[in-house]
Parts: structure tokens; sequence; C-alpha cells
């Protein structure tokens, strides 16, 4: 299994100085003395961020949706909302 994007974020959101090679989660080669994260901290850790992103994600869909549907009614818009439909 082909390590994540979301897992080398993690690894280095757990520890900013690692230095590591890895092909996949089961074989991260820890460079330079880098004490090793276990696979199990390193995928709750991608998970949290993949949540997070996500989670920005659908707040900005639901920001969109908010300001469109106050424009239709004429109503005014927060500056975040105003800020979504800005080209």
């Amino acid at each position: 299994m082909t390590m994540t994007t979301y897992q080398c974020e993690a690894i280095k959101k757990i520890n900013q100085n690692a230095e590591f090679t890895a092909e996949d989660i089961n074989n991260i080669q820890w460079l330079n003395g880098t004490t090793p994260i276990s696979v199990e901290d390193i995928n709750a850790k991608a998970s949290e961020l993949k949540t997070a992103e996500d989670n920005a994600i659908q707040a900005q869909i639901d920001l969109k949706a908010s300001a469109k549907a106050k424009l239709m009614a004429g109503e005014a818009l927060t500056e975040d909302e105003a800020n979504t439909i800005v080209l």
C-alpha cells in the first residue's frame, strides 16, 4: 500500500523534524536518528488531517449556499459570504 499525502503530512505534524523515506506505510525508513512513529499514530493523525480538510471544504460549500440563498432573498451577506462570490 502506497503512502498517502495525508500520511506523509501526519508524520511531519507529529514530528516536524522527522526524516524518512518510504514506499508504503509498512516500510518506513527513519533517517538521521528520527524516532520511529507507529503506523497507528500516523494513520490516526492522517485521519484527523483528512477530516479537517473535508470539514473545511464542506464549510466553504455551506457558506456559498448561504450567500446564494441570502442574495436570492434580498438579505445582507456577511463578509465571509461575500468573499465566496467575489471574482
